[in-house]
C-alpha cells in the first residue's frame, strides 16, 4: 500500500472513532433531556421511596401570598439536572397534612412537590386552583429551591375540593403538563376546555362526591382528542386518597413522570389500560406516545 493511502485508511478511522466517541452513551436520554431516574418496573412505581434522596422545607404563612404556606419536598442532588413541580392541595375542612403522605413519595421519583394549607379550611375549588398556581409561581421565583426546577414543566394535584381546584387551575393555565385530581368536587361538571393532560383518580363508594355526579361527568366532559384517563379504585371511599395508598401513588407517579417528563419508560403502566383488584374501572385514550 502507497503512503499516501496509509495516510487516507487512517484518517478514515480516526474519523470513524472520533465519530462513535461524539454519539451520546443513550440515545433515549439525548431525545428526552428530562428523563430522571433508573428505568422502571411495576416495584420501583410501587415503593414507598424512588431512587432520588430529598429534603423538605417549611414554608409560613406568613412568608407567601396567594396561599396559606406549607412544606416543600425536593431532591437534595441536580446532578441529574433540574426537575419537574408538582403543587398538592387538600380538600374542604383540610389541611395540607391529609395530602402530605404525597410529598416525599412524589419527589423522591424526581420532582420538586408543594403540600399546600389554603387560605381558608373553607375555600371553595375555583379558590384553589388560584392557590395551587400561587404556590406554583411561588416554587419558581422566589422560593429556597427555584434553581432546582425548570418552570415549563409543572403539574396539579388536589384532594376533593382540592382536586376540583386542579381541574380549575388546568383551565386557567393550560401551559400546565400534568393534572391530577384526587376523589373531586366541583359545581362545575363541564370541562370541554380543558386541554391538560388529567387523569382523575374516582372512588367507587364515594358518599362525598360520587363518581356518577363528579369524576365521571368530569372525565367524559373532556375532549376525547384529550391525553386524559380515569381511574376508580375499588371499594374506596372519599378519603381514599388521604393516607398512603399504592394505587393512587404508582399511577399518578406513572401520570407525572409521562407528562411532566416526557418519560415514555411509564407509558407501559398506563396503555394498554391497567386493571387488577384495586381497579373498579380504567378509561383511557391510548395511545399516549
Amino acid at each position: 500500500m502507497s503512503v499516501p493511502k496509509l495516510r487516507t485508511g487512517l484518517a478514515a478511522v480516526v474519523a470513524a472513532v472520533t465519530l462513535v466517541a461524539a454519539s451520546p452513551a443513550s440515545p433515549a436520554r439525548a431525545a428526552n433531556p428530562y428523563e430522571r431516574g433508573p428505568a422502571p418496573s411495576t416495584s420501583t412505581i410501587e415503593a414507598s421511596r424512588g431512587s432520588f434522596a430529598i429534603a423538605q422545607a417549611t414554608v409560613a404563612r406568613s412568608a407567601v401570598s396567594g396561599f396559606g404556606g406549607g412544606t416543600i419536598y425536593y431532591p437534595t442532588s441536580t446532578a441529574a439536572g433540574t426537575f419537574g413541580a408538582v403543587a398538592i392541595s387538600p380538600g374542604f375542612t383540610a389541611s395540607q397534612s391529609s395530602v402530605s403522605w404525597l410529598g416525599p413519595r412524589l419527589s423522591s421519583q424526581g420532582f420538586v412537590v408543594i403540600t399546600i394549607d389554603t387560605l381558608s379550611t373553607l375555600d371553595q375549588p375555583a379558590s384553589r386552583g388560584s392557590q395551587l398556581l400561587a404556590a406554583l409561581d411561588y416554587l419558581t421565583r422566589t422560593s429556597s429551591v427555584r434553581t432546582r426546577i425548570d418552570a415549563t414543566r409543572l403539574g396539579v394535584m388536589g384532594h376533593s375540593m382540592g382536586g376540583g381546584g386542579s381541574l380549575s387551575a388546568s383551565v386557567t393555565r393550560p401551559s400546565l403538563q400534568a393534572a391530577i385530581p384526587l376523589t373531586p368536587w366541583h359545581g362545575t361538571k363541564n370541562w370541554s376546555s380543558d386541554r391538560v393532560p388529567t387523569m382523575i383518580i374516582g372512588a367507587e363508594n364515594d358518599t362525598v362526591a360520587s363518581v356518577s355526579s363528579h369524576a365521571e361527568p368530569f372525565y367524559t366532559s373532556m375532549p376525547s382528542t384529550n391525553d386524559k384517563a380515569y381511574l376508580e379504585l375499588n371499594n374506596a371511599s372519599h378519603s381514599a386518597p388521604t393516607s398512603t395508598n399504592v394505587t393512587v401513588a404508582k399511577y399518578s407517579i406513572s401520570w407525572l413522570k409521562r407528562f411532566i417528563d416526557n418519560d415514555t419508560r411509564y407509558e407501559q403502566f398506563l396503555c394498554p389500560a391497567p386493571s387488577g383488584s384495586a381497579i373498579q374501572e380504567y378509561r383511557d385514550t391510548c395511545p399516549h406516545s
